[in-house]
């Protein structure tokens, strides 16, 4: 009798990073509203993983409150900026508090409440600034994904050369696979990428392609050193087992959480939008 086949993890890994880039980027091909369903399918799925970290580390955040307030802060710039944030906020804080004094739970409730609002802070500004990018003319899809493709080259470099050359320990109290040599080539492919989109197609100087660059290097790189840390607190290995290969989605979105913030505040000051 033979026995039957079995892929191995590298074939799985590889297939479902296929099918996880093939249903992303068909869904952008769609346009606005398909963005709009990736956020929030992203969104729901990043915002559930949390949920499950968080109970981990100590203080599970509330369904009620990271869901929604989650949501909000993924559109805030866009489809809900009519809302002011300042309401939902106040909201948040006075209708959030207060049902944990009636709620179960009440010994943790500020601390449970706390682990919401910063749960739905953490999924779901980085959204809304990727929808601000994208939705801004005339070359909004074009700094959404050259910012993207920085994070991707950067998470790429950092680990081929770290592996290879690395010598030197990054945070290694954190992620004790990191080397200096590792941070360092992200930054510098975080920069190439970004000579390339910046400079080379969308037609602003090299000087700010080269900030740019610097700017998502290293916040891809603090991005993933975040959630590192959160998943160390928890004593996980994985945000979940969501995908396979993979681990979970936090573990692929880690990295490109906080670059469009500062891409976005970057090019909007500097009126290079």
């Amino acid at each position: 009798m033979t026995s039957s086949w079995k892929p191995s993890p590298l074939m799985v890994r590889i297939l479902s990073a296929f099918v996880f880039l093939g249903a992303v980027i068909g869904l952008v091909l769609v346009g606005i509203y398909g963005v709009y369903l990736l956020v929030i399918v992203l969104g729901g799925l990043a915002l559930w993983e949390f949920g499950g970290l968080s109970d981990k580390m100590g203080s599970r955040a509330p369904a009620w409150l990271i869901y929604p307030l989650g949501i909000f802060f993924a559109f805030s710039g866009t489809v809900l900026k009519q809302i002011d944030v300042t309401l939902v906020l106040a909201l948040a804080l006075v209708g959030g508090l207060g049902a944990f004094l009636v709620l179960p739970g009440r010994r943790q409730g500020l601390s449970r409440w706390a682990m919401g609002l910063s749960g739905a802070l953490y999924i779901g500004m980085p959204f809304n600034f990727y929808l601000l990018l994208y939705t801004s003319k005339p070359n909004g899809l074009q700094w959404t994904l050259f910012t993207i493709l920085a994070v991707v080259a950067s998470d790429a470099a950092a680990l081929l050369v770290g592996s290879r050359f690395g010598r030197h320990p990054f945070f290694a109290g954190i992620s004790p696979k990191k080397t200096v040599e590792g941070a360092i080539a992200g930054v510098v492919a975080a920069v190439i990428v970004m000579l390339i989109g910046v400079s080379a197609v969308i037609g602003h100087s090299p000087l700010h392609a080269m900030v740019l660059g610097v700017l998502v290097g290293t916040s891809a790189e603090v991005g993933d050193l975040v959630e590192s840390h959160m998943k160390r607190i928890a004593d996980v290995k994985d945000s979940s087992n969501l995908i396979p290969g993979h681990g979970g989605l936090l573990d692929r979105l880690d990295s490109i959480l906080f670059p469009p913030i500062l891409v976005y505040f970057y090019v909007t000051m500097l009126h290079i939008l």
